[in-house]
């Protein structure tokens, strides 16, 4: 493998950030307009199609990503474990991608909750009306947490991918190997 890692670092990184930007753009976006939408049978319709046109773009940004870190995890595996610090970022960042593929499977599913049927009349994409289906209200309420966990969890990914790169400095990269070799030798 090239010692360079263009291609899938920009890969992991615009896929993380795409992941990251949509995630939140739709909270505040799609659905804060749809409380704009007049009639409040058509609001859940609205949101649901605005992030059913984001879907493939998502999953695409999801999937860049992932091929993109994986590319990465093979190419740095020798650091990962020789170096000190890389593995405990390389595991982190593995279980908050884990969640965050959780979290946006989960908040699709949820939506498409909120959409089925004729429509129902709610205040907004995760506000539920005095006369909304209490299933239908109890996944607006989870949606409404889960708006925002998402954004939350890619932005770590985005932080934690940024900390990596900086754990290849050369100074990084002696400093943690120097760490390493000395556990290792008891010193």
């Amino acid at each position: 493998m090239s010692p360079r890692n263009t291609l899938i670092r920009s890969m992991h990184d615009l896929g993380a950030a795409a992941w990251f930007g949509g995630s939140l753009m739709g909270a505040l976006g799609v659905n804060g307009a749809a409380a704009a939408v007049a009639d409040p049978t058509d609001r859940a319709k609205v949101a649901a199609a605005g992030w059913a046109k984001w879907a493939p773009v998502n999953a695409a940004a999801i999937g860049a990503h992932l091929l993109g870190g994986t590319g990465l995890l093979l190419a740095n595996r020798g650091r990962a474990a020789h170096q000190a610090g890389v593995r405990a970022n390389t595991v982190t960042k593995l279980v908050v991608t884990g969640l965050a593929l959780g979290t946006t499977a989960y908040s699709g599913i949820l939506g498409a909750k909120t959409a089925q049927g004729d429509g129902h009349h709610v205040t907004g994409a995760t506000e539920p009306s005095a006369t909304t289906p209490p299933d239908v209200a109890a996944a607006q309420k989870q949606l409404k947490v889960l708006q925002w966990v998402t954004p939350v969890l890619t932005a770590a990914i985005v932080v934690l991918g940024a900390q990596q790169g900086e754990q290849q400095r050369p100074t990084q990269i002696v400093r943690g190997l120097t760490t390493t070799l000395g556990r290792r030798t008891g010193r």
